[in-house]
């Protein structure tokens, strides 16, 4: 069958539609187009701070048995960190994949791990995932002096990979605990809003579903501030820069 050049024009403007359509596609099912793909895609989305400040991480010693973070707490990580399968440079251009994994403190090149080159699955997303959250279930299991709940734990776990341990180590928050002051902790979470000198909603998120994880299965207590109680807001990234009351 002849084609004019009329009809090879309309076929290969279906074809550019198509790709565009495709690719589409691809970036709503979560993976990357192939122009994604030659240049590496920026994702406005923060580091997690207990990954980002390696002076404040300290790592369970060998042989130590970590209290593992029931089920509810990895989905609440999960869904706060967000899932790329594919490598990006998030929000301070650090080369990043999965569940917010730091890759390393540089803009991804190609010389990243060949496991990375090509995407993630779930499945080796979230073990890495859970690799990556060890540093902040020690800080947890150390710094509390006080029994916690499966959803204590876990709320406080994922407070600390986001925040760092360092941050925790220094928090009202970690006094709160420390006091069973349960009525404090509601309060003391949601201070932890900022980034960047402004408050972001995706934080504003998070601290609710921690104080969700926080009291699963136990009585919420009331959310209004004790009398003199600081609530001013925290910058994730500078911490209670006066320290523990």
């Amino acid at each position: 069958m002849r084609f004019s050049q009329r009809n090879g024009s309309d076929v290969l403007r279906i074809l550019a539609i198509s790709a565009a359509a495709m690719a589409a596609i691809l970036w709503l099912a979560g993976e990357p187009s192939w122009s994604q793909q030659s240049k590496t895609p920026f994702l406005n989305e923060l580091p997690p701070g207990e990954l980002l400040n390696a002076d404040g991480r300290e790592l369970p010693p060998q042989g130590f048995i970590l209290r593992s973070v029931y089920p509810a707490g990895i989905v609440v990580t999960k869904l706060s960190e967000k899932w790329v399968p594919y490598l990006y440079n998030d929000a301070v251009l650090y080369c990043t994949i999965g569940y917010g994994h730091l890759i390393k403190k540089a803009p991804c090149n190609g010389t990243e791990p060949a496991e990375f080159l090509h995407g993630l699955t779930k499945a080796r997303g979230e073990i890495i995932l859970v690799d990556d959250m060890a540093s902040s279930q020690y800080s947890v299991v150390t710094l509390v002096k006080v029994s916690l709940t499966d959803g204590q734990f876990a709320a406080l776990t994922d407070f600390v990979f986001n925040v760092g341990s360092a941050n925790f180590r220094n928090s009202t928050l970690l006094q709160a605990v420390n006091a069973k002051q349960q009525d404090r902790v509601p309060t003391q979470l949601r201070r932890w809003i900022m980034a960047n000198n402004k408050p972001l909603p995706g934080l504003k998120v998070r601290r609710e579903r921690e104080i969700q994880l926080y009291f699963d299965g136990i009585p919420k207590t009331r959310a209004i501030p004790r009398p003199g109680e600081d609530s001013s807001p925290i910058d994730i990234q500078k911490g209670e820069r006066r320290g523990i009351q």
